[in-house]
């Protein structure tokens, strides 16, 4: 396979990723959400919401991980991972190495964003009793992270544009 192709080829698988991702916190946030809080009784709604939420948990890492794997690669490829052009003065002040920094970062706190949010308050709040102040307050803890990690990734996604179109 030529460097072009394989380069197509890892974008593709990139933005794919992304698209299930993102496009999967968006489902949950405008369609999941609000078609399961009308669901009663509370415990199948919270049962709901449980399943939903590890499902999407297991697809969503897979799809970080493609991230994570792709991105580096498509860094590679494009030959951006030489220390002579990571250390070269100005690289980071750049327009095109400012947009990257953004975007690097914005992928970090998505991830620490998403860690906390999956593995710690979303865990914890589906072990809360259903009703009680204390679940509802685990709740709400948990879907900020979700919308803070929605944002990062927001953010992840305009600036990939950006550094698509040069910077």
């Amino acid at each position: 396979m030529e460097a072009r192709e394989l380069y197509l080829l890892n974008v593709t698988l990139h933005v794919l990723a992304a698209l299930v991702w993102f496009g999967g916190m968006l489902f949950l946030a405008l369609v999941g959400a609000p078609v399961l809080r009308a669901v009663e009784p509370a415990t199948l709604r919270a049962e709901l919401f449980r399943r939903l939420g590890e499902r999407f948990r297991a697809i969503g890492w897979i799809c970080v991980g493609v991230l994570i794997v792709t991105g580096t690669l498509n860094l590679h490829l494009r030959g951006l991972l030489e220390p002579a052009v990571l250390r070269a003065p100005g690289f980071w002040t750049s327009p095109y190495g400012r947009v990257l920094a953004w975007k690097l970062a914005a992928v970090a706190v998505m991830l620490a964003l998403s860690w906390v949010h999956d593995f710690v308050h979303g865990p914890a709040a589906s072990r809360l009793p259903v009703g009680s102040p204390e679940a509802a307050a685990a709740r709400r803890r948990a879907a900020l992270l979700a919308r803070l990690s929605a944002g990062a990734g927001l953010i992840a996604i305009v600036a990939a544009v950006r550094l698509a179109r040069g910077g």
